[in-house]
């Protein structure tokens, strides 16, 4: 049940999250809120993506909001820090804010950088958190095979739990797995889940080893559920950079699964100078419960007009296609 769009804009309120360091080429976050029978939610499909995949992220958004969501089995999911494309100097900083965490995922293959770039990094992290600390990369999708190869090559020193979306297509993804297999480090999807018409081709064509999930864009809990159990591989519950909210959504997913097996990437709130809740690392883990925000928050981090009016017309555009399907 899609609810009518008065319902969900007479709560909605948007808002813009202030960050420590430039991520995904923004300095701030927008994200739309809202507020159904079971509780708040989030709408934050990132601002260039089309109608059409952004009315999944509404989907997500509605179910949390409107319908009850599987009991959890566990109350404290644990959590990685999330590097982004920094210089090294500026690593052990940044790791101190994810208190606790033992695993850090580092963005590597940004643009405009080399790949000596990513070995100082990927070097630092792993100077910072020490050998029994756990390191895995991510590339987005940003490499041609060989390339990929060649930095896996490059960054095997520093012991990778695994690697990222080295490759942007299904088919590079399998080529990869074989000629880095020898190497015992594990390839990973991301993109290749999310934002593909068919998700459980990585599954079938054996391209990866485990799959990043992210609920938002995959249309909800109980959708990436389904995706999980038929690709029947281990998995990495994740975020899309979202508010404290976001990441409660991403938590109940987490909370959801039989077994966890790897840190989730749900830590990213401390990537923000505010945010309208606190949903910080602490032991490395966050809670598994729903967020409430914070009305000051609401109110401190709330949207310029122009962009405010910018959300309310996306989530009515999106609402409309959702009606459609």
């Amino acid at each position: 049940m899609i609810p009518p769009l008065a319902e969900l804009l007479d709560s909605a309120r948007v808002v813009s999250l202030p960050m420590h360091t430039r991520f995904r080429g923004v300095d701030t976050r927008e994200a739309l809120l809202f507020e159904g029978p079971q509780g708040w939610a989030e709408f934050s499909p990132f601002i260039e993506y089309g109608d059409a995949e952004a009315a999944t992220w509404l989907a997500a958004a509605i179910d949390f909001a409107w319908n009850a969501q599987p009991e959890p089995l566990r109350e404290r999911i644990p959590v990685n820090a999330t590097v982004p494309a920094i210089a090294a100097a500026q690593v052990p900083d940044l790791l101190a804010r994810f208190a606790g965490c033992r695993t850090a995922k580092v963005k590597v293959a940004e643009p405009g950088q080399t790949l000596a770039d990513d070995v100082d990094r990927v070097r630092a992290v792993r100077e910072a958190m020490g050998p029994e600390g756990r390191i895995r990369i991510d590339a987005n999708g940003a490499w041609n095979v060989d390339e990929a190869e060649h930095a896996v090559h490059a960054l095997t020193e520093f012991d990778l739990e695994y690697v990222e979306q080295p490759c942007a297509t299904v088919l590079e993804l399998a080529e990869l797995r074989t000629r880095v297999k020898y190497m015992g480090i594990p390839v990973a999807a991301d993109e290749s889940i999310r934002k593909s018409s068919d998700p459980l081709a990585v599954a079938r064509e054996r391209a990866a080893d485990l799959l990043v999930i992210k609920a938002q864009p995959l249309g909800g809990i109980t959708h990436a559920l389904q995706i999980i159990t038929a690709a029947g591989l281990p998995v990495v519950v994740s975020s899309a950079l979202d508010t404290a909210i976001g990441l409660s959504q991403g938590a109940a997913l987490a909370a959801a699964l039989p077994t966890l097996d790897y840190d989730c990437g749900l830590g990213t709130a401390s990537l923000f100078i505010d945010d309208v809740a606190d949903r910080r690392p602490v032991d490395g883990a966050i809670p598994s419960g729903r967020v409430t925000p914070d009305a000051a928050a609401l109110t401190r981090l709330a949207a310029e007009d122009d962009r405010r009016d910018w959300w309310l017309d996306r989530l009515a555009r999106c609402h409309a296609e959702l009606g459609a399907r």
